[in-house]
Order: structure tokens, then sequence, then C-alpha cells
């Protein structure tokens, strides 16, 4: 949860959705408010109250590197889809991946999971949102460097969860960032300069 801390840093109000309750506590440490709302389970209507009055929401869920390929396209695809159509005109971050932009047919759980992000991020893109799209390569738990390399086109890479996150909290106030799509990984620039250069090019 670094996006939330990241945030609240900045002066902005974080509502932070969780399906376990367990994790409120750890939502409430980094300043933001925990919210129970399972995006698999519950409805468009009951999302659209967990994120009423936001200007923002970001899709960073998933269902987890241990899961099956079906809780791939009810989590990483559906439930990111109703996140879109719950969030009404708020802007919409999506945390996608590298290889979405050209997913593999096969049926292994890997093939089914990028499938299931390029199905997501086709349906943002196709709506009327203000939406941005980031795909990172294989992320890690490693301590940000504060340092990453991005680009339009796809290149594999990692990239810190930290990092990531410091690139999402960027993202989210700079309105130029809107119908972008950006690779992002581990690099030599800082962030925020690496960025600005990113910003530079043509939106979609």
């Amino acid at each position: 949860m670094p996006l939330a801390g990241l945030l609240v840093e900045r002066g902005d109000a974080v509502v932070g959705l969780i399906r376990n309750p367990d994790h409120a506590a750890d939502v409430r440490a980094t300043g933001a408010d925990p919210v129970i709302c399972d995006l698999e389970q519950a409805t468009v209507e009951q999302i659209a109250a967990a994120v009423d009055g936001s200007d923002a929401v970001v899709f960073a869920a998933g269902a987890g590197s241990g899961s099956g390929a079906e809780r791939k396209l009810t989590m990483d695809r559906d439930g990111a889809i109703k996140l879109l159509q719950a969030g009404a005109q708020a802007r919409y971050v999506m945390i996608s991946s590298v290889g979405a932009e050209d997913p593999p047919d096969g049926d292994d759980v890997f093939s089914v999971y990028l499938r299931a992000k390029a199905q997501a991020d086709a349906a943002l893109a196709a709506s009327e949102r203000d939406w941005t799209i980031v795909r990172p390569g294989r992320l890690t738990d490693d301590p940000g460097t504060g340092r990453v390399r991005i680009d339009s086109a796809p290149f594999r890479g990692e990239i810190p969860r930290n990092d990531v996150a410091a690139l999402l909290a960027l993202l989210l106030h700079d309105p130029r960032a809107a119908r972008h799509i950006f690779y992002v990984n581990g690099g030599s620039e800082p962030i925020q300069q690496t960025l600005e250069a990113a910003l530079s090019g043509p939106a979609l």
C-alpha cells in the first residue's frame, strides 16, 4: 500500500478498497480509510457507493500469483471493468502488465492473465473517461530506487513496487497523463524527470 501513503502525504483523502477486513489496520496505518468492497463479488452499484465522490480511481488489485485462470478473468478483467462502470466520471489509472499489448493464445494461467489485462485495458481505452494505463514488467519487493525507464513501446524488465507507486502518485496529479499508455521498468533516470520526458509525447 505504498501509493496510499504517498497520496496522503500530498494532502489527498484516500480510500482503500479491501476484501479482507484483517487488512483494515494496514490501510489505516498509511493514513487512508479502509472500505470493505470485494470487486469480484460486489455489484457495480456497491462499488459505486464505495468510490462515490472520488476524483480518481486506481485499479491495482489482482487475483494473485497463486490463483487459477478463472480468477484472472473474474478479478483482473471483470473487477477492473466493474470499477470502470462504477466510477462515474472519476479519472481512472489502470495497473496493467507488459505483454497485454499482444497477449498469447495459450490456456496456461499467465496467458489467460495477459488476455484478461488486455481486455480490461481495451474497455478502459474505449471509454470516454480520463484514463492512463501503466504496464510495468515484473514487480519486485526490493527497496525503491527512485529511478525508472518509461517508454511508449513495450520492453521487458523489472521494477520495485515502491517505484511504481511513486510514478502513480505523480501521474494522478498530472492531467497531461490522460489517454497515455506507459511501459515502465527500473532505469537510470529520476522518476519525475523521466515522466516529464514521456509526457512530451502525443496522447492516444
